[in-house]
C-alpha cells in the first residue's frame, strides 16, 4: 500500500530499514499488536467468565458485514477503504458460516482494544509517524485517526482469535500423553 500512495511512513521517525518497500517497524507491528490483542483477549475470557455479547454475536457480525459492503460499494475507487473494509467483509462471513461460538468474546475484546488503539495510533497519526492519503480512505478521522483504521484492527484481531482459538483446539485434542504400556 505505500508502493500505491496509499500511505506513508515519517522518515524523521523510522531507522531507515526497509524489507518489501514497508520499514522493519512496520514489520514488527504485524507481531507485537496481534500477540497483544490476543493476550487482551484470552486475559479476558479469563478474568471475564460471562460471555454477555454471545447471544448478539451473529447480529453484530452481520449488520457490520452490511454496513461495510455499502460503504464499499460506494467508494470502490479508494483503495484502503475498498480493500480493508472488502477483506474484513470476508472475514466476517466466514465466522457466520462457521458459528463459532468465540465471537461474543471477540467483541468484548475487540471494544476493550479500542482503548489502547486510540491512543498509540492516534500519536502514530499526530505526531506525525504514519500518514495517510485521503484520496484513498473516506476522509473520515476520529482525532486523526482514519476510520478505517477501527476496521482494519477488527479484521487483524479477528484473524488473529480465529487463529488462536484453531490451534488451541487442535491442540487440546492432541495432548493427551501415550502410555508406555
Amino acid at each position: 500500500m505505500t508502493v500505491w500512495n496509499v500511505w506513508a511512513f515519517n522518515p524523521d521517525y523510522i531507522i531507515g530499514y526497509y524489507l518489501w518497500d514497508l520499514p522493519i517497524e512496520e514489520w514488527l507491528f504485524f507481531f507485537t499488536i496481534p500477540y497483544a490483542c490476543v493476550f487482551t483477549y484470552e486475559s479476558l475470557n479469563f478474568l471475564i467468565k460471562t460471555d454477555s455479547l454471545s447471544k448478539y454475536s451473529k447480529n453484530i457480525s452481520s449488520s457490520l458485514g452490511v454496513i461495510l459492503i455499502i460503504v464499499v460499494l460506494f467508494n470502490t475507487g479508494k483503495l484502503y477503504t475498498a480493500i480493508k473494509l472488502t477483506l474484513t467483509v470476508f472475514m466476517l462471513a466466514y465466522v457466520l458460516i462457521e458459528n463459532f461460538s468465540f465471537m461474543g468474546k471477540f467483541y468484548r475484546a475487540y471494544l476493550v482494544c479500542l482503548i489502547p488503539f486510540f491512543v498509540v495510533n492516534g500519536l502514530l497519526t499526530w505526531i506525525p509517524v504514519v500518514t495517510y492519503n485521503d484520496q484513498e480512505n473516506l476522509g473520515i478521522r476520529i482525532g486523526t485517526i482514519p476510520i478505517e483504521d477501527t476496521v482494519y484492527m477488527l479484521l487483524l484481531l479477528l484473524m488473529n482469535v480465529c487463529l488462536y482459538e484453531y490451534f488451541k483446539q487442535l491442540l487440546s485434542k492432541d495432548v493427551k500423553p501415550k502410555s508406555k504400556y
